[in-house]
């Protein structure tokens, strides 16, 4: 690994553990009608927060926000089941089996969609089949292992999905402790650079997967705060009008939350829809999940089935 790409890799698992410039210490929520804890998994995914933080939008819509950083949406839903945050995010896959377990939380937002995932081997796997008996790094249980296990069955291949944490994926492909390597962005990218020539991106293009960055609440929560969420969202729909016009200065927010290189974050960026929605088709799509989840027993098995379409509550969105 080249020296500046391990400083930049170091830095983010530092900022995942740091809060940003307006953070609470996690360990309790919000108590002012217009202030509101987030937590911020810290990830391009929901460059929203960032980029609404620095600009002054949650200002400019009167909602104080204070964010508290958590390296994994396992970690921020754990938080905002415990009463530590206010809305949180997490990625579809963590969210499905989270649901599925409290009938207290609900959906309030999708904030993104990612259709960029790929397999990342080394050079002299170029095709899905040659993964046939090979280990390819991943964190189990999100949304990466996800892409991988249906990528792999969509194939008819057998292959060994083994535990790696993001912050040391391209340490493990790099050093060739794994064979391939599936990992939601920025690591993705990363993975890419640290191999070089030695890159081969396997793209999937039978059913492809589609991510959703979403934001949750606690029913409680978003009830007793629902004019601070409309607040909270109208800044956030502000930011996403940013991102979706490449304005540099975005850019520069999320490349600032975030450690990494403003060249890697502007190609990272151009990747996502960042139209903030929550449309009913999810509630179908969160299921799919839960039960591949069981499949895996990431998920217990016991756990009944959620009633998804009632946990998706778009009523804090701006209107169209």
């Amino acid at each position: 690994m080249s020296g500046p790409l391990r400083r930049a890799c170091a830095a983010l698992l530092v900022a995942a553990t740091a809060a940003l410039s307006l953070s609470a210490c996690a360990g309790e929520t919000s108590t002012g009608a217009d202030t509101l804890t987030v937590g911020f998994v810290v990830d391009p995914s929901w460059a929203q927060i960032p980029v609404a933080q620095h600009s002054g939008a949650f200002t400019r819509h009167g909602v104080t926000v204070r964010v508290v950083n958590f390296a994994t949406g396992v970690q921020a839903l754990q938080a905002l089941q415990g009463g530590q945050v206010d809305i949180t995010t997490a990625a579809d896959v963590p969210t499905a089996s989270a649901l599925a377990k409290s009938n207290e939380l609900r959906v309030v937002a999708d904030g993104s969609r990612w259709m960029g995932s790929r397999i990342v081997a080394r050079r002299g796997i170029e095709n899905l089949n040659q993964l046939a008996g090979k280990k390819i790094g991943t964190p189990l249980g999100t949304s990466a292992a996800y892409f991988a296990a249906k990528a792999l069955t969509s194939a008819g291949v057998d292959a060994e999905l083994v535990q790696v944490a993001p912050a040391t994926i391209t340490t493990a492909i790099a050093k060739g402790d794994v064979d391939a390597v599936s990992i939601f962005q920025p690591y993705q990218a990363q993975a890419v650079e640290v191999l070089g020539a030695d890159a081969v991106e396997l793209d999937v293009t039978t059913d492809p997967y589609r991510q959703h960055s979403l934001y949750l609440a606690q029913a409680a929560v978003a009830q007793q705060k629902a004019a601070t969420f409309r607040k909270f969202f109208d800044a956030v729909a502000e930011a996403s009008a940013a991102l979706a016009a490449h304005d540099p200065a975005a850019t520069t927010a999320v490349a600032d939350a975030t450690k990494l290189a403003p060249a890697l974050v502007a190609k990272v960026l151009g990747e996502f829809d960042f139209t903030l929605q929550l449309r009913p088709e999810l509630a179908g799509n969160l299921d799919a999940l839960a039960t591949w989840a069981r499949s895996r027993n990431y998920l217990d098995p016991a756990v009944p089935a959620a009633d998804y379409p009632r946990l998706l509550d778009p009523s804090a969105l701006p209107q169209s």
